[in-house]
């Protein structure tokens, strides 16, 4: 019987090994599908809509060989066709029996401009200096110089960009929403080689447990037989009834060894027995583990369930919101691009060059600073713009253009962190810093909505918040000037406003030392302003709003007496500001504050917060 289960043994092993080798080499399939793009048309842009990437499961691999420099880019579809909006494309589409080709694209008629609607705190509009806009680019300066040959390569629309000489290759894993732009140079035609891979899923679960199987029935089947073959030497030969045996006698073992020699014993049989066992198991175990090292996860059952993520606290988006204008990783490599271009810009005290990334009053302040630095061999550079670690990233909620978010830098060299604000104007600009504050350290931030939302930016008369927005520049300053007396002063709270103690101490001690040598012959005053900047205001999760608002602060200094006049001896900034050293009539000089603010919603008891803030000498001139 050992022999008849050790065959059975020995062929169900080779049927179950047969059938896991089978199952992972000719019964598999192919493991990828893939799609050629047919072009017939030679355009600069070569469009793949993510509902057609999607149209297979599975990640998507674009592989785009062409003569010379390959681009590639993905986005949101919305964005990608506004930034295409003033050039012909081709489109690519699939057929009814599945292939891919394309059509060519024209130039939409330019839509005319139209005024965004109100924005509250659940609706979402644009805001600030050409808040006159469509879902498409509406900027007419830009869109007349979007025209052919301009390169994508570096736009802040997209989320990831991908550039190769001759052959490139890229792994993508889009969602229907997302469309790849493909091009060489924005110049010559795009590439004519694409093609799109989608993987198959041609897993074999019980592949790996049919060759373990196997080998385990292969090795028992093994052993059976060698018991057999052991079983039959022991018991071979006739078995026949013995006759008497003489009386055995002791051996004397001196004449057995004087007649015939000395026999040596040799290795017991049993212990040889053992010995071919082994000899035959070890060929079995290593055949086993050669076919279990080919196989890989997929040729396994999956047991164990996925783990179901832990519920978080949801955020109700309000009902017909946008989509958030970047997402966190997108904003992250554009304030790093920033930060290393005004780095450059500060360098080599470059206004143009500041102008690509910086707006507003930032921008006027970087062009004073250069002006200084160029007549003044000490003067001091700006403050960096920090590019990273970004923190918090809260973009507005929109669709069109301008579009602006939110983000707050850690600074871990100099321990400090700062807020800003970037605005891109039309889809062929790049995204530009117009706000930027120093958080305190001991900034309470409000609760924000997450950069995957985002929140809605309001207009400037917002009537929802505590004070609308293109009132809080000049309230401010009238808390400046006149201290509690102001009928603004009970709205803010003085505790954590670091900036207005500041103020009060700098006016104070600057004041005494004017007077102790020009009060009998000269007066120095100081008011502050709204400044010539549009505020930006997005909404919090509480209801209320951060508020970025610029406030111009002045100081004059003018002769009382007729015959005096004002000396700017020991004042090289302001004499090389103005272009004089002396006047008879006096000098002002004005500097350019950033404020950041949390303002509550209307009818809270909550007091307006400073959150973070920063200053800079923006001009001088002569009275």
């Amino acid at each position: 019987m050992r022999f008849v289960w050790a065959v059975v043994a020995l062929v169900l092993a080779t049927v179950m090994i047969g059938a896991g080798i089978a199952q992972r080499t000719i019964f598999q399939g192919p493991r990828s599908t893939t799609a050629d793009v047919s072009i017939t048309e030679d355009e600069p842009y070569l469009v793949i809509d993510g509902a057609l990437l999607t149209a297979n499961p599975g990640s998507q691999t674009l592989r785009v060989l062409g003569d010379g420099p390959v681009f590639a880019a993905y986005g949101r579809t919305a964005d990608v066709q506004a930034w295409l909006a003033d050039a012909t494309y081709n489109q690519v589409v699939q057929t009814e029996d599945g292939s891919l080709v394309t059509e060519e694209v024209e130039p939409a008629p330019e839509p005319e401009a139209t005024v965004a609607p109100t924005a509250t705190p659940a609706t979402d509009a644009p805001t600030g200096d050409g808040a006159a806009t469509g879902d498409a680019a509406t900027d007419q300066g830009s869109a007349e110089e979007a025209i052919p040959g301009r390169n994508p390569a570096g736009s802040d629309l997209w989320l990831d960009e991908y550039q190769q000489e001759d052959l490139l290759i890229a792994p993508l894993q889009l969602p229907a929403d997302m469309s790849v732009i493909i091009a060489a140079d924005g110049t010559e035609p795009a590439p004519t080689t694409v093609s799109v891979t989608w993987p198959i899923e041609n897993s074999t679960p019980w592949a790996g447990p049919l060759i373990v199987g196997g080998g385990i029935l292969m090795a028992v089947g093994v052993v059976l037989y060698v018991l057999g073959i052991r079983h039959v030497r022991r018991s071979r030969g006739p078995r026949r009834k013995g006759l008497p045996l003489p009386v055995t006698e002791p051996i004397d073992l001196s004449v057995a060894e004087s007649d015939k020699g000395v026999i040596s014993a040799g290795k017991p049989r049993r212990g040889l027995g053992r010995g071919r066992k082994s000899f035959i198991a070890l060929p079995v175990a290593a055949v086993t583990v050669g076919l279990l090292s080919g196989c890989t996860s997929d040729a396994w059952p999956q047991l164990v369930p996925s783990e179901t993520p832990s519920p978080t606290a949801s955020v109700i988006v309000p009902e017909g919101q946008q989509a958030p204008a970047v997402t966190k990783q997108q904003a992250e490599r554009i304030v790093e691009q920033v930060s290393q271009t005004v780095a450059q810009a500060d360098e080599a005290k470059d206004a143009d060059l500041a102008a690509t990334r910086l707006d507003g009053a930032l921008l006027a302040e970087r062009t004073t600073n250069y002006t200084l630095r160029s007549a003044i061999a000490d003067y001091a550079m700006p403050t960096a713009v920090p590019g990273k670690p970004v923190e918090v990233v809260l973009p507005q909620a929109f669709n069109g253009w301008p579009r602006s978010f939110l983000a707050v830098v850690t600074d871990d060299e100099a321990n400090t962190s700062s807020i800003m604000v970037l605005t891109q104007a039309d889809p062929w600009t790049p995204y530009k810093l117009s706000y930027i504050g120093n958080l305190g350290g001991n900034t309470l931030m409000p609760e924000l909505a997450p950069s995957y939302i985002g929140a809605s930016q309001l207009a400037p008369d917002s009537p929802f918040l505590l004070l609308p927005p293109d009132e809080l520049a000049a309230a401010y300053a009238d808390v400046l000037d006149k201290g509690d007396e102001s009928a603004f002063a009970g709205m803010f709270d003085e505790q954590s406003d670091l900036f207005r103690a500041g103020v009060i101490a700098d006016r104070k001690e600057r004041l005494d030392d004017f007077n102790q040598t020009g009060a009998e012959t000269g007066s120095l005053t100081f008011s502050a302003a709204a400044g010539e900047f549009a505020p930006f205001a997005i909404a919090t999760l509480e209801s209320g709003a951060i508020v970025a608002v610029s406030i111009a602060e002045t100081d004059t200094v003018k002769p009382t007496n007729e015959d005096a006049v004002i000396k700017l001896d020991n004042n090289a900034t302001v004499k090389t500001l103005a272009g004089a050293d002396q006047s008879a009539s006096g000098f002002s000089t004005t500097f350019s504050d950033q404020l950041f603010f949390y303002v509550p919603e209307k009818g809270s008891s909550e007091p307006i917060r400073l959150l973070g803030y920063s200053s800079s000498i923006l001009k001088g001139s002569v009275l």
